[in-house]
């Protein structure tokens, strides 16, 4: 079990006035055994995003969804 607390972000796609804002929870791989070399994933339609848990503050990347199922395929498989 992942034992650090989600942290959110208020999305910037968010209305600054009105209470539709999307809030998105990142979370680290069941597979991370607690070294130096994480990183997090979060879901945000219509993209997953992922960033290094070393450098949070230099933001993230964001993948289709599509292309990230088809990393994960391609990961699972050894076939990278």
């Amino acid at each position: 079990m992942n034992e650090n607390p989600a942290v959110w972000h208020k999305s910037s796609y968010s209305g600054g006035s009105t209470g539709n804002c999307m809030e998105v929870g990142w979370h680290k791989s069941s597979y991370s055994n607690g070294g130096a070399n994480c990183v997090e994933v979060a879901t945000s339609q219509p993209a997953i995003l992922v960033r290094d848990t070393q450098h949070r503050p230099l933001g993230h990347l964001d993948f289709p969804a599509d292309e990230w199922t088809a990393f994960l395929h391609a990961a699972k498989a050894a076939d990278l």
